[in-house]
């Protein structure tokens, strides 16, 4: 049996941070090895952003991401930023947009992104094995300052380990939970893993006239907000205001929303009831779908000018304050990303090390970082393969 080949870095996992340690890595003239255990890489890269991939946003920073160490990535993010990754892609001739709110998609399809990645994979002379079935290793794996990876293709030997097999999203597409059991395996902690970016689940059939419906709204839990549109669906909600406040939200908690941002209800409907003598609900500006819900509350039929300020000032707080507990998520098959995994206290912020096993690294999706909707976890994925890939 012939020994193993030996490597001066192995990446596992083929994402978009694995890509970038070895394309960092490999820019440094070492051997590196990028294994992937699916017979198609890319593919998270290749559905995200509706397919055209929402590759960063201009305003990444530290506050557009949740970590129980909200400072641990500043060191990561300032080291490789949004800009240099748009130079990137400006220098591949990548045609691209910016939607709104500083996310930048690409203007034909992600697979622009995905050859970008290959194409300096190749200049940077990095070896890809795909279809490659790692087995789970740990301490036992590693003696004398060297790892020893055994794996569907043959076995493999580094000093330098970096661990980019992402979070438990989108299960169908490859996810496991390969990066969680070797941080465990070398005795560092989890922050427990829960989907995010992900739908809202209600009661059975409680937003069923509203399916389809989108408005645009606030919606707070826990003491964080976010403006944006959200969807009424068959299971309950969706839409980017909601993806977001999922991954603040924890299960049992409710949820309020503002559907009319920016406005005092109570006053629009005292002035109305001062110059109309209209019904209630024609003087809304609502859909007419979300009016007759709001009817089986309210008696909207009658004249504005008859009613009570005291029932102006209910309407107006359900309109301004709507509470709703949703029952749960549409959990890891629907979440676009993961929050919590490997615990921050135990990597180097600026390397992405682990303090405890020098040589062992963790980046991207299955680190305790986790970006909001809009290009900021691609960002994460680039920068903190950026530091790892200089380091390792």
């Amino acid at each position: 049996m012939s020994d193993p080949e030996l490597y001066d870095s192995i990446i596992i996992g083929a994402g978009a941070a694995g890509f970038f340690a070895a394309i960092e890595a490999g820019k440094r003239g070492l051997k590196v090895l990028l294994l992937d255990h699916s017979n198609k890489i890319g593919e998270k890269i290749r559905i995200s952003g509706g397919g055209r991939c929402n590759f960063t946003n201009i305003g990444a920073g530290p506050e557009n991401y949740i970590s129980q160490n909200p400072h641990f990535c500043k060191s990561a993010l300032a080291s490789y930023t949004a800009q240099d990754f748009i130079n990137l892609v400006e220098k591949h001739n990548i045609p691209y947009h910016e939607k709104k709110l500083g996310q930048l998609f690409c203007d034909r399809g992600s697979g622009d992104v995905i050859t970008l990645l290959h194409r300096e994979a190749d200049r940077a002379n990095v070896e890809i094995l795909t279809n490659c079935k790692i087995r789970d290793f740990g301490p036992e794996s590693y003696k004398d300052g060297v790892f020893e990876i055994e794996t569907s293709l043959g076995d493999f030997q580094s000093s330098s380990i970096v661990i980019a097999t992402g979070g438990l999203s989108i299960p169908q597409i490859g996810a496991t939970d390969f990066g969680y059991k070797t941080a465990r395996n070398f005795g560092l902690k989890i922050v427990e893993p829960k989907p995010a970016l992900v739908p809202f689940t209600t009661k059975e059939d409680v937003f069923a006239e509203l399916t389809g419906m989108s408005l645009d709204t606030v919606v707070s839990t826990n003491k964080t907000s976010f403006r944006e549109n959200i969807l009424f669906t068959h299971k309950g909600l969706s839409g980017p205001a909601i993806l977001q406040i999922s991954s603040y939200w924890d299960h049992g908690d409710s949820i309020t929303i503002d559907t009319c941002p920016d406005r005092d209800p109570y006053q629009e409907l005292v002035d109305l009831k001062k110059q109309s003598t209209k019904q209630i609900k024609s003087l809304l500006d609502y859909p007419d779908k979300f009016i007759d819900k709001l009817a089986r509350e309210f008696d909207l039929s009658q004249k504005i000018s008859e009613t009570s300020n005291q029932f102006l000032q209910e309407l107006a707080h359900k309109l301004k304050n709507w509470q709703i507990t949703p029952t749960g998520t549409e959990g890891f098959a629907k979440a676009e990303v993961t929050v919590g995994g490997v615990d921050t206290n135990d990597l180097n912020s600026k390397t992405m090390e682990a303090k405890k096993v020098p040589g062992l690294y963790f980046i991207g999706e299955v680190v305790d970082v986790t970006g909001w909707l809009g290009g900021y976890n691609f960002q994460w994925a680039w920068a903190s393969g950026f530091s790892a890939g200089n380091n390792c």
